[in-house]
């Protein structure tokens, strides 16, 4: 990304996934979430432009892989590219860190907490 804050690392990475859906989509894509209507049916009920500008761009900083597996009407899935493989360990300690500080926070699935980057 050329329009950066600054080059700090974490600065850097919050313009890419620092809005408010994006590390949401990567935590559906690791639990297996690829389709469109499957993005809508999560509990925070993203609006569909929303989603579709986010996955966007999450394709355009190499975070998914779009592909088409339906051509009329054209429905694309969308899967984890390495770089979007490699944010899990930041989903997981986010997990594990509202956990223990954000009270109802809901507990954090073993099977997440557990997956391993491929």
């Amino acid at each position: 990304m050329s329009d950066s804050r600054s080059g700090c690392p974490i600065a850097m990475t919050l313009d890419i996934v620092g809005d408010r859906w994006t590390l949401v989509i990567l935590r559906d894509l690791h639990l297996g979430k690829r389709r469109f209507s499957q993005f809508l049916d999560s509990p925070e009920r993203i609006a569909t432009n929303v989603l579709s500008d986010r996955l966007a761009l999450m394709e355009r900083e190499g975070l998914v892989a779009k592909s088409l597996y339906q051509d009329r009407p054209k429905r694309y899935e969308y899967r984890l590219s390495e770089k979007g493989e490699a944010l899990l360990p930041v989903l997981q300690a986010m997990s594990r860190w509202a956990n223990r500080f954000v009270p109802d926070s809901w507990t954090t699935p073993p099977e997440f907490l557990n997956r391993k980057t491929p």
